[in-house]
């Protein structure tokens, strides 16, 4: 497998970087505190794994009526998303110290039918290292050609409409990821900046083998046991994947496909001319940071700016680590893209998706989205 390498400026650390790892580390230093999940985000996790098996349970027990199943589903679905935000967590080593508690968890990934392999080189590897670069950062070609996330992507006819389909397409998100995205991703002659990647054999049938599995508890074992005609199984099967794939939809693209964040083009030398940090800073945004209840339940997500600085640390930590991030911003002018309400976020998110579909010119975009070079 060989790389096309893009590289970031080789230069000493900013103030604003040493202060914010200083800031931070003295943060658990003082409070005495591992940076790792607590009670809380064990107690969120067990909780939502509950809610999500035992909804499955429940509906296995053929003991309510068909509307009461529906409602069911539904639940599913959001502790479905709600576990997928947890394990998140576990995914970037951030859960526990222990790699093997870690991993454990992680195989739940694979369970719910999402490669736990390709998740850490698409996402760990490749979005969090080259966050909105173009033609790099898989992320914002996630759903490509159906939906323009960037300005670096071609622009079709039927994208002038995105912003009316696009959050229909992403109900069908874990739907994808289930049946299409990771077999795609798995074989792709380019990923990232990856080419021609080969991957082990016994890795290929981990997948297959997992796809089983998932497709075994959430769709087989229901069609036998559930005492339904079998389209009202598929129904509930539906609209439990599409609850959880339009929770997990939305939530990712508010912090990178929003106005005032900046996409980014390498050079001609494949050089991205920002440090790492810096880089980091442009290109990502947060959303509803004061409020507690989401925060929970997304795993820190909308506190993706944290989230991409410290990817090790729990996310059950990053409402306090935020202050020290943003202050440093403040003081050091580096941009700290924040917006106040979750309302705030997403209607960014729609008039960003509009624009990209109407104009190839980003002077058209309303606000600001900056194409760096």
């Amino acid at each position: 497998m060989s790389n096309r390498k893009v590289v970031f400026a080789n230069v000493p650390s900013s103030d604003f970087t040493c202060e914010v790892k200083a800031g931070v580390a003295a943060y658990f230093r003082d409070s005495a505190i591992p940076d790792k999940a607590n009670r809380t985000m064990i107690a969120k996790t067990l909780i939502l794994a509950v809610m999500t098996f035992g909804s499955y349970g429940l509906l296995l027990s053929n003991q309510f009526q068909p509307a009461a199943m529906l409602i069911l589903a539904v639940i599913m679905g959001i502790g479905f998303a709600g576990l997928g935000f947890a394990i998140h967590d576990a995914i970037h080593g951030a859960f526990s110290a222990n790699p093997r508690i870690n991993r454990f968890l992680g195989i739940t990934y694979d369970i719910m039918g999402a490669s736990r392999y390709l998740w850490k080189i698409t996402h760990n590897g490749i979005h969090h290292t080259f966050t909105n670069v173009m033609d790099m950062d898989e992320d914002i070609r996630v759903i490509d050609p159906m939906v323009r996330l960037s300005p670096g992507s071609p622009r079709l006819w039927h994208h002038r409409f995105q912003h009316i389909y696009a959050w229909f397409l992403y109900t069908l998100a874990t739907i994808n990821w289930i049946f299409v995205k990771d077999y795609r991703y798995m074989f792709l002659h380019d990923l990232g900046p990856y080419h021609n990647p080969r991957r082990p054999t016994g890795v290929i049938l981990e997948m297959f083998a997992f796809k089983m599995i998932n497709l075994t508890w959430t769709l087989v074992i229901p069609l036998r046991v559930i005492d339904l005609p079998w389209q009202q199984i598929l129904l509930g099967y539906l609209i439990m994947n599409m609850v959880a794939g339009f929770i997990l939809g939305v939530v990712f693209q508010m912090a990178h496909v929003v106005e005032l964040v900046e996409f980014v083009q390498a050079d001609r030398n494949s050089r991205v001319e920002d440090e790492w940090f810096l880089h980091q800073m442009r290109t990502t945004a947060n959303f509803a940071t004061g409020n507690r209840l989401l925060t929970l339940y997304v795993g820190g997500l909308n506190h993706q700016i944290e989230h991409h600085l410290f990817p090790k640390v729990c996310s059950i930590h990053y409402p306090a680590i935020r202050k020290i991030v943003e202050a440093s911003a403040h003081r050091h002018g580096v941009p700290y893209h924040c917006f106040p309400t979750f309302s705030a976020a997403l209607a960014s998110h729609y008039r960003l998706l509009k624009h990209l579909g109407s104009a190839d010119a980003l002077e058209n975009i309303q606000h600001r989205v900056a194409l760096r070079v």
